[in-house]
């Protein structure tokens, strides 16, 4: 029987926790935390999206950074057998929109509370308030770990799971990385992902708190087209957020940093511009004695109509008849393509997973072991791996957990 310590009471840590003694093993898993999955509590605003029940195939697109490196991940263990683990364990699916995978009862306690009845049937013992502070390694093989209060544990495998660096307040402080670079791995650039995007423009702060569903949303670095994609929004104080700004954050993280990037917003997504001037028209027809001010407002959110008459080029007091129409075209077309410039990227503290990590170059894809130390293993965000909103990111962490559970001993 091999003693396994895992570093991170996390999804990952949990789920490789249940696997390796499964398979045998003695089990220790490590938090530094008071209780078990704290970011996990949170995920999904609460909800937590398990994992997304689309197709093996279609997993790989949402992968931002190595998607190949999954493959045997994604593989051996697919949403499908995540979904078939939590029902089992006792906590009912349910599918919505984007094939987002939530418990019935919208609690992510529950998806936490079912770990950890598993944890402690298959006799993982589990130490809360204990923080690793090193890993420990003999002639290339990994040895054990040693505790903060300085009491060494012996270990004939370790698997480290600590997550990244994003919302630092529920212990995710990059401690893994520590790790990794202290037993001679490389760790890539870490930069916050799926987060708000921080805009330029005096007009956009005017809408805060206002949410758009059902939004066109164009990404443009140039003439280049970036990012596109079609949800939900919300105008912030300092710029916009949302799971589609979210998404959109993953893909042009890297164009961001070499400069700002023009954003555009079709308000109206389901009507072609000749469709939209048509419905402007019947508004115009049916008041043609009124001021545009009075007229246009049955077209949007009352907070948002201020904001678009600026930037429409039409004088809020002219009478409907007078308004010409390349003025009324033109007003059409801002509807359809809402700009906006961004500048930047909000930071960890707001980010749902760190973009960078252990360079995967140096993990065995099949089993997630080092290939640098012996029974050392990578699992879930530590690694150079992310993706974007929709339950990818767990899956990432369910895979690689997977294997490494079913590797150890």
């Amino acid at each position: 029987m091999n003693r396994v310590a895992i570093v991170g009471g996390g999804p990952a840590g949990m789920l490789a926790g249940i696997y390796a003694a499964q398979n045998g093993n003695e089990v220790h898993l490590f938090e530094k935390n008071e209780k078990l999955g704290k970011k996990l509590y949170i995920t999904g605003k609460g909800r937590c999206n398990v994992t997304n029940a689309c197709d093996t195939e279609e997993l790989f697109p949402a992968v931002m950074s190595n998607g190949k490196f999954l493959y045997s991940a994604f593989y051996t263990y697919n949403s499908h057998d995540v979904m078939e683990f939590f029902e089992k364990a006792g906590v009912p699916l349910k599918v919505e929109r984007g094939n987002r995978v939530f418990p019935v009862s919208d609690h992510s306690s529950d998806i936490i509370r079912a770990l950890e009845r598993k944890l402690k049937q298959e006799g993982v013992k589990i130490h809360l308030n204990t923080e690793v502070k090193r890993i420990l390694a003999s002639d290339g093989t990994v040895a054990g770990v040693e505790l903060s209060d300085g009491r060494i544990v012996d270990a004939d495998d370790v698997i480290i799971a600590t997550g990244g660096l994003s919302y630092p307040s529920t212990g995710s402080t990059g401690d893994g990385y520590r790790f990794a670079r202290e037993t001679g791995h490389k760790v890539t650039e870490l930069k916050p992902s799926l987060v708000p995007l921080k805009t330029k423009e005096e007009y956009i702060p005017r809408l805060q708190g206002l949410s758009l569903r059902n939004t066109g949303l164009t990404v443009k670095n140039g003439k280049k087209v970036l990012y596109k994609d079609f949800g939900e929004m919300m105008f912030t104080h300092f710029g916009v957020t949302g799971p589609m700004i979210l998404s959109a954050s993953a893909h042009i993280g890297k164009a961001l940093e070499k400069g700002e990037l023009s954003a555009f917003l079709d308000l109206k997504p389901a009507l072609t511009h000749e469709q939209l001037d048509a419905r402007i028209l019947r508004e115009f027809d049916a008041a043609p004695n009124k001021q545009f001010k009075n007229v246009i407002g049955v077209l949007f959110p009352s907070s948002l109509t201020p904001v678009i008459m600026e930037l429409g080029g039409i004088s809020p007091d002219k009478v409907i008849h007078e308004i010409s129409r390349e003025e009324r075209l033109r007003f059409g077309a801002l509807i359809k393509a809402f700009p906006f410039t961004i500048v930047g990227m909000g930071e960890f503290k707001e980010a749902i997973i760190t973009r960078g990590g252990i360079s995967v170059k140096e993990i065995d894809p099949g089993t997630m072991e080092s290939k640098i130390m012996k029974c050392l293993y990578f699992i879930g965000e530590v690694l150079d791996l992310d993706a974007v909103t929709g339950g990818y990111n767990l899956q990432i962490a369910w895979s690689t957990a997977y294997l490494a559970g079913n590797a150890v001993g």
